[in-house]
């Protein structure tokens, strides 16, 4: 008596085949479930998202780390234990930012699953953009503790990427999804620097 065995499914997907199941049962999930299990799911899918982004910075800086042997200037040793409390307080400050996105907001920090409801409480009463300034800080750290100069100049890109992403597409895209209670928050809260 021979015994077929069937190949596992969850081996031959890629990961966005995944995202979409995730973001399906947590669609369902709003659709059919309680709150208790709405909230469930949408904590799974931010995880996975910020998990993902994690890995992709990651994987990001130390391939421009890689230029530092071609610069040749190595910043001094010192600023390894800055950049790690750096680092610590960016990610304290983006999980943060991301826990308001899944209580508050009912959703994710990715564009694509982005939170249904305006998110105006905790670091976002000070500055717009709390999560990018903490992703920002994690990015800095990380260049401050391997000593890397292009770790450092690629988070000042990467910074000036993000401000022109905010301004042309996130702000425009928020104006449209909030109306008016956005743009008096806009009034009200600075982009970047808390008054």
């Amino acid at each position: 008596m021979s015994r077929s065995t069937s190949p596992n499914p969850w081996a031959s997907m890629t990961g966005v085949e995944i995202l979409r199941i995730v973001q399906y049962l947590g669609e369902y999930c709003f659709v059919r479930q309680t709150q208790p299990m709405r909230t469930f799911f949408v904590a799974l899918r931010a995880l996975v998202f910020v998990v993902a982004f994690v890995f992709l910075w990651s994987w990001l800086a130390l391939g421009v780390r890689t230029f530092d042997h071609t610069i040749g200037i190595w910043l001094p040793a010192w600023t390894r234990i800055p950049g790690m409390v750096l680092m610590g307080a960016g990610g304290i400050l983006a999980l943060v930012c991301v826990g308001l996105f899944i209580v508050c907001g009912r959703g994710t920090p990715a564009i694509f699953d982005a939170p249904r409801a305006f998110v105006a409480v905790g670091p976002y009463r000070y500055v717009r953009n709390p999560m990018y300034i903490g992703a920002l800080m994690v990015l800095t750290g990380f260049g401050l503790s391997e000593r890397s100069l292009s770790i450092i100049v690629f988070s000042l890109l990467w910074l000036i990427i993000i401000q022109l992403f905010v301004v042309y597409f996130e702000e425009p895209g928020l104006k449209e999804r909030f109306g008016a209670s956005y743009g008096e928050y806009c009034k009200a809260v600075p982009r970047w620097i808390p008054r």
